[in-house]
């Protein structure tokens, strides 16, 4: 059947093109064994992507190479995978003098306001509000608790006094002091305004040739919308490199 067609094809003077190979064939080829072994040892403790745990393991390992000054930073951290993570891609490059802060309500996800809809425009609210509990009028919607994430950063055996739990909302943590400078900004807390404040109070502190990691820019238009007004708002000269279809990354250039 092929050769006929080919046959049809060339008497029109077409040019027969074989069909591709499947783009999404043998998708991690590029990911090493050791990588996935590590993805593996944090998987229950992240909902993000394979794609975006691969993308903070190599920003890692581009810190650490280039000797970055500053700490690693995370606004928005859940049960702790992603620090987990990037902890024990440290103790696997034999650097343990980064001090690693995380930043979280430790109490659930904050309230969205009406900016935070997702991609399909369904509202955050809604869910929030699905989420939430009677007795405290909080929302269970990706709760975590302080003592558990501080056992499960535990579990990477990096360093307790290099880690630093921050706890309540980042628009009353930020500023922090204690953060000076910082070589990995990794920002998650899926919000328009807590993505602002976040923005607004640390990404000065961020080195030249530091990382800048949006979470969350292709799924919630609140933290899309807080990105972009920040950059257009200053000038900045970032491109946004596309993880998966919501992660972003940028390398700091001035």
């Amino acid at each position: 059947m092929k050769s006929r067609i080919k046959s049809l094809l060339s008497q029109k003077d077409v040019i027969y093109v074989p069909q591709a190979e499947d783009p999404f064939k043998n998708v991690w080829r590029d990911v090493s064994e050791n990588e996935i072994n590590l993805i593996n040892s944090v998987k229950e403790f992240t909902m993000t992507s394979v794609e975006r745990m691969v993308s903070l393991m190599r920003s890692i390992e581009y810190i650490v190479n280039n000797s970055l000054q500053g700490d690693i930073v995370e606004c928005g951290v859940w049960k702790g995978g992603s620090m987990m993570l990037v902890a024990k891609k440290l103790l696997e490059l034999k650097s343990t003098e980064k001090r690693l802060f995380l930043f979280d309500t430790f109490e659930g996800m904050s309230e969205p306001s009406d900016i935070d809809v997702a991609w399909d425009r369904s509202s955050a609210k809604d869910q929030f509000i699905a989420y939430k509990n009677d007795d405290s009028g909080k929302s269970n919607w990706c709760f975590s608790n302080l003592d558990e994430v501080k056992n499960n950063m535990d579990i990477s055996g990096y360093p307790k006094e290099r880690i630093f739990f921050i706890p309540g909302p980042v628009e009353k943590t930020l500023p922090c002091e204690e953060v000076e400078k910082i070589s990995l900004l990794r920002l998650d807390t899926d919000w328009y305004e807590s993505t602002k404040h976040e923005l607004e109070h640390l990404y000065d502190k961020l080195v030249v040739g530091g990382i800048l990691i949006i979470d969350d820019y292709g799924h919630w238009r609140g933290a899309k919308k807080a990105v972009d007004e920040f950059i257009k708002g200053r000038n900045l000269k970032l491109f946004l490199n596309r993880i998966d279809y919501t992660g972003r990354l940028a390398v700091k250039i001035n």
